[in-house]
């Protein structure tokens, strides 16, 4: 393993159907060496298979990557643990490096402010797919893979501005992703042997964002987001995501840090 490429791999990608965690999964073909696995997971079988056939058909795909579909709910309890199983299942002895991408998750209901959320059962479900899955898939992949000497093992949790700044009408998602920054920040205390990282994308054009543009309950932060988009400040996931690569590569962060595309 070099600063040029991120070893003969086993990735794990959630939410790799689309959008940003769909850009991971091609990007990360490209730096990993022959007899790598990609396994990729998301609800959507149909989008899954077509990133599945393009991968296959890539120069990295020709080399000798492989790429394994997970169809899951990671809000369900069966989730999590059939993307461990598969993941166990593509792992090789001669693989020098886990990487798990927690790519997953959901804006939520952001058209609703804090006082509104009465029903604890809409939250117990935006927590479950957003929250409690994402400790139980990293517990479950680190307790597949545990330290041995020869593996290297990184944690990336795809974060977000809202982990640190509270945004009106955002009281589910800002939850949500203070909650994933905190429990890497606490795993990177009590494993010092593992490389984890807090990756803030910025502002992505996405299907989320359009979401975010369209539904926002603030008007004020609705406003804001349309006015990012029409005047082209929203970042595409490839450019976002090459800086990713790049701090995955180069390997210099703190452990447990939060580092922003707009740091680098």
């Amino acid at each position: 393993m070099s600063s040029a490429d991120l070893g003969r791999a086993l990735c794990i990608i959630t939410g790799a159907s689309r959008g940003f965690g769909r850009t991971v999964a091609l990007q990360m073909s490209r730096l990993v060496k022959p007899g790598s696995t990609l396994v990729l997971a998301a609800r959507s079988g149909d989008d899954l298979r077509a990133l599945q056939v393009e991968l296959s058909g890539s120069e990295a795909g020709r080399a000798g990557l492989k790429a394994v579909c997970v169809v899951a709910d990671l809000g369900q309890k069966e989730g999590p643990e059939s993307v461990v199983k598969a993941a166990a299942e593509a792992f090789s002895e001669d693989m020098e490096h886990i990487i798990l991408i927690n790519n997953a998750a959901s804006l939520g209901d952001v058209s609703r402010f804090a006082k509104d959320f009465t029903n604890m059962a809409d939250i117990d479900s935006y927590l479950s797919f957003n929250v409690s899955s994402f400790l139980c898939l990293t517990a479950g992949i680190l307790q597949r893979f545990p330290q041995r000497p020869g593996l290297k093992r990184t944690v990336v949790n795809v974060s977000s501005l809202c982990a640190l700044q509270p945004f009106s009408s955002w009281v589910l998602y800002c939850s949500g992703k203070a909650a994933r920054h905190m429990m890497f920040r606490v795993l990177a205390q009590e494993e010092p042997d593992l490389r984890v990282l807090n990756y803030s994308p910025g502002p992505l054009d996405t299907a989320m964002q359009q979401a975010a543009r369209s539904s926002t309950g603030d008007s004020d932060l609705r406003k804001a987001f349309s006015d990012m988009f029409s005047e082209g400040k929203l970042l595409t996931c490839e450019e976002s995501c090459a800086k990713m690569m790049k701090l995955l590569l180069e390997d210099k962060y703190a452990s447990g840090d939060q580092i922003d595309v707009y740091d680098l």
